[in-house]
C-alpha cells in the first residue's frame, strides 16, 4: 500500500491519496480480523459463516479493484468536480461561522 507503486499515485490531490489509503486500510483490517477470528476458532464454522467469510474476501477486492481503476482513469473529471463541491460546501460553512451583517445605527442628534 504504498502510492510510489499502486495506481493511486495518478491521483493528483495527496489528501485524496491519503483518504483512499486509509479507507482501504481499514477495509482490510476489518478483513483480516475476521479472518483470524474465524482460523482461531472464535467463530464456529456454519454455512452462514462460510458465506460471511467468502464475501469478506469478495467485497474488498471489488472495492480496492474500483477504487484503483478509477484512479487510473484519464481526465481526473471527477476529481475536478469533488474540488469544486469542496470548495462550495467550505464557502457555505464559511458564512455560517460569521455574520455578514452589520448594524446601521448613526448617531442621532435629536434638536428640539
Amino acid at each position: 500500500m504504498d502510492v510510489k507503486y499502486n495506481p493511486l499515485k495518478y491521483v493528483p490531490c495527496p489528501v485524496l491519496q491519503g483518504y483512499f489509503m486509509l479507507v482501504l486500510f481499514a477495509i482490510w483490517s476489518a478483513f483480516f480480523g475476521l479472518i483470524a477470528s474465524f482460523y482461531l476458532g472464535f467463530i464456529n464454522y456454519s454455512i452462514v459463516t462460510s458465506i460471511i467469510i467468502h464475501l469478506a474476501v469478495i467485497i474488498p477486492l471489488i472495492i480496492t479493484n474500483a477504487v484503483f481503476i478509477d484512479a487510473e482513469r484519464d481526465g481526473h473529471k471527477w476529481l475536478i468536480e469533488w474540488e469544486k463541491e469542496q470548495s462550495k460546501y467550505k464557502l457555505f460553512v464559511n458564512r455560517l461561522k460569521t455574520k455578514n451583517t452589520v448594524l446601521w445605527k448613526p448617531k442621532r442628534t435629536d434638536t428640539n
